[in-house]
C-alpha cells in the first residue's frame, strides 16, 4: 500500500469516526492565500499533487481531484489514478460532482477557515437535490491524521520602509478610512495576507516566495487598526513602526472581536474572507456589508516610487537572467546539465546580486516533454536532463525589496537546429507576445479584450494554450496579485473584466504546448502607462516592458514577422543592451552582444 493510499485510508477512517460521509479539500489557508504555509498544505499531504491549484473530494467509496488546464498532466503524473478521479476545472465544479455522487443523505464535511462563503452557499444547494447536507467541522479532519503536520511559521515581521513603499502607512490607513465613511461602514476585514503587508507597511517569511506574515487586521472609519498576529513576530522595530493608531492582538482574539462587533457595520470581501469570518460576524450580530478589500485597487495600482523601484529590480533581475542565458549557452549542449542543477545555477546568479530576498516562485525548469506542462515543478523523482537538440523552458523570478520578477524564456539547445513546426510555434508564441507589447487601448479596456491578441497568430494555425495571458505582480510581495488578469472572459472572474488602469503592471506571456514533446512560452512583466497623441479622443494607455533579456533567436522563423514585428525585436534588444551590457563583462558580455545584435531578415 502507498503512502498516498494510506492517507486517504486514514482520512476516511477520522470521517468515520466524525460521523461524517465525506469532506472537501482545498489548497488553501485561512487567508485565501495562493500560496500557503506548508502546515496548510493538506491537498498535497493526503494526494502528492504539488501544484498551487486544486481541491479534493473524499467520499466513503469515491474520491476526485479537481484541478485546471494548467495542471492536466502534472495530475496525472503525481495522483495515483487507481484510488482518485481526475475531473479538470471549470468544465465540472466540485458542487456538480457532489450532486453526481454524494450518496443521498449525506453528510459532508467543510472547514470554514477554508472556504468562501459563495462556495459553501452553492455546494450547500447542489446537496439538497440530493436531500445531502454541508456540515462545517470544528477542527479539519486532516490535522487529526497529518502527524507531523509543520508548525505554522514564527518568523519576525519586516517593516517594510517608506523608500520602497512610496506611501507611509498611516496614509494608506487614513485612505481605507475615508472609504469606509463614504460607504457608511464602520470597519473592514482585511484578511488577504498581501493586503496586510500593503496596508502596515510590514513583510514577513511565512510562506515561501512571498513576503507576508500570517495575521489579521481590522481597519476602522478613525483611521485606527487592530493587527492580529503571534505576539513573537512582533519586536520592537516593527512596535515603533506601526505606532500606537495599530493595537497588537493575539491571534486568538480575532473570533471574539469579530463576535464583539453587535450593531456595527463592517466590510467584507467575499472573495478573500473566508465563511469563519462571516460566521463570526453573524453570530455577533453585525451587518455585514460585501465589499472589495479597500486595499485591492490601490495596491494593484503602483505608485511612482513603486514604478522606479520595480524597473530597477527588473536591471538587477535581467542582468542575473542574462548571465544564466550565457551559461546555458556554454553548458547545455553538452548534455551534464537537469533541471534541478540548472535551476540551482539561476538561483546562485540571483543570490550573487546581493540583494535577493527570495524566490518569487519555485522556478519552473523544464526540459524537452516537461516543458508541456505550463506549471511543471521539478522535484527529485520528475527531474529530467536537459538533452542537445531540444527545447528547455524556464519559468523564474525574484523578490527584492524594491521590485518582484517574473520571467520566461524558452531556449533551444543545441547543435542541431530545431523542427520547422517548433519555430512555427514559437514563432506564433513571439507574435503574440509583440501584439501585446505594441497595444494601445482606450481607458475602460478590460483584460479579456487584450486577450486576442496574444492568441491570433496561434488561433490561425489551429492552436492555443490553456491558461491566462497575463496576471498582476506585486512589489516586494505576491508576484500573483489581483484584480486585473488578461485572459478569455470568465464571467466577470478573476479580473478579466477589471479596467487597466496606468500603473497596474501585469505579465504578458502567450504560450504552446505539446504534450510529451516540449513547451513554449515568452513572459515579460509590462506595465500599463497613459500614451497621449495627437487627435486621441479620450485617454489611452499602452504598456512600457519592464522584463529585459535576450530572447532566444535560434527558434524564429522571420519569415512569419512583419515589418513592425521585426522592429519590436530588434528595438527591444538594443534596450536589453542598453540596460543589460553595463552589468556584464567578459564573455558574459560579448554573449548578449551577440545576443541583442539585430534578427537577421529572410
Amino acid at each position: 500500500m502507498s503512502t498516498y493510499e494510506a492517507r486517504l485510508g486514514a482520512l476516511r477512517a477520522q470521517l468515520k469516526q466524525d460521523q461524517l460521509d465525506g469532506f472537501v479539500v482545498p489548497i488553501c489557508d485561512e487567508h485565501m492565500s495562493e500560496y500557503v504555509g506548508d502546515y496548510a498544505q493538506r491537498l498535497g499531504w493526503l494526494t502528492g499533487f504539488g501544484g498551487s491549484a486544486g481541491s479534493a473530494v473524499v467520499l466513503s467509496e469515491e474520491a476526485a481531484i479537481f484541478t485546471d488546464g494548467r495542471y492536466t498532466l502534472q495530475v496525472r503524473e503525481q495522483v495515483d489514478g487507481q484510488n482518485w478521479q481526475y475531473v479538470g476545472v471549470p468544465q465540472t465544479s466540485i458542487a456538480d460532482w457532489l450532486k453526481e455522487y454524494a450518496p443521498a443523505g449525506a453528510r459532508i464535511g467543510y472547514d470554514p477557515w477554508v472556504h468562501t462563503k459563495g462556495w459553501v452557499e452553492s455546494a450547500s444547494s447542489a446537496l439538497k437535490a440530493k436531500g445531502a447536507e454541508l456540515v462545517a467541522v470544528k477542527s479539519n479532519p486532516i490535522d487529526a491524521v497529518w502527524a507531523d503536520q509543520p508548525e505554522k511559521s514564527d518568523a519576525k515581521l519586516m517593516v517594510h520602509e517608506d523608500r520602497y513603499a512610496g506611501q507611509n502607512s498611516a496614509e494608506k490607513r487614513a485612505a481605507v478610512a475615508e472609504w469606509l465613511a463614504d460607504n457608511g461602514v464602520d470597519s473592514t476585514v482585511i484578511s488577504a495576507l498581501d493586503s496586510v503587508a500593503w496596508l502596515l507597511n510590514v513583510r514577513g517569511s511565512d510562506v515561501s516566495n512571498t513576503p507576508v506574515a500570517l495575521s489579521f487586521v481590522l481597519a476602522h472609519a478613525d483611521g485606527t487598526a487592530d493587527l492580529f498576529v503571534a505576539p513573537e513576530k512582533v519586536d520592537e522595530a516593527v512596535q515603533a513602526h506601526l505606532g500606537n493608531a495599530v493595537r497588537l492582538r493575539t491571534p486568538e482574539e480575532f473570533v471574539p472581536a469579530l463576535k464583539a462587533m453587535s450593531g456595527k457595520r463592517i466590510a467584507v470581501d467575499p472573495d478573500r474572507a473566508v465563511a469563519a469570518i462571516f460566521g463570526a460576524l453573524t453570530d455577533g450580530g453585525a451587518t455585514i456589508v460585501e465589499a472589495r478589500d479597500p486595499t485591492i485597487l490601490p495596491k494593484a495600482i503602483k505608485n511612482p516610487v513603486e514604478q522606479d523601484g520595480h524597473r530597477a529590480a527588473q536591471a538587477r533581475d535581467g542582468a542575473a537572467l542574462s548571465r544564466y542565458l550565457h551559461w546555458l549557452a556554454q553548458e547545455a549542449h553538452k548534455g551534464e546539465l537537469t533541471e534541478l542543477s540548472a535551476a540551482a545555477q539561476l538561483r546562485a546568479f540571483r543570490e550573487a546580486t546581493g540583494l535577493l530576498k527570495d524566490l518569487s516562485f519555485d522556478t519552473i525548469s523544464a526540459a524537452g516533454p516537461n516543458g508541456a506542462s505550463p506549471h511543471y515543478k521539478v522535484d527529485e523523482k520528475s527531474n529530467r536532463r536537459i538533452d542537445p537538440n531540444s527545447i528547455y523552458l524556464v519559468d523564474s523570478g525574484g523578490q527584492y525589496l524594491d521590485g518582484t520578477t517574473d520571467v520566461t524564456r524558452t531556449i533551444w539547445v543545441g547543435p542541431g537546429e530545431p523542427t520547422a513546426e517548433m519555430k512555427d510555434r514559437y514563432t506564433r508564441v513571439l507574435k503574440g507576445h509583440i501584439a501585446l507589447a505594441l497595444a494601445v487601448f482606450p481607458e475602460g479596456t478590460r483584460g479579456a479584450q487584450l486577450d486576442t491578441l496574444a492568441r491570433a497568430a496561434l488561433w490561425q494555425a489551429g492552436v492555443d494554450y490553456a491558461h491566462g495571458t497575463g496576471h498582476g505582480v506585486g512589489s516586494f510581495l505576491a508576484v500573483h496579485e489581483g484584480p486585473q488578469r488578461i485572459g478569455k472572459f470568465s464571467g466577470g472572474q478573476a479580473g478579466t473584466d477589471e479596467p487597466l488602469q496606468a500603473g497596474m503592471i501585469l505579465s504578458n506571456e502567450p504560450g504552446y504546448y505539446k504534450q510529451g514533446e516540449y513547451g513554449i512560452r515568452i513572459e515579460n512583466l509590462i506595465l500599463v502607462e497613459e500614451r497621449k497623441f495627437g487627435g486621441a479622443e479620450g485617454r489611452y494607455f499602452g504598456f512600457e516592458t519592464l522584463t529585459f533579456a535576450p530572447i532566444d533567436k535560434a527558434l524564429v522563423d522571420t519569415s512569419l514577422l512583419t515589418r513592425d514585428e521585426l522592429r519590436w525585436w530588434d528595438d527591444y534588444h538594443a534596450k536589453v543592451l542598453d540596460i543589460v551590457a553595463p552589468q556584464l563583462d567578459g564573455d558574459a558580455l560579448a554573449w548578449v552582444t551577440d545576443a541583442c545584435a539585430p534578427i537577421e531578415r529572410i
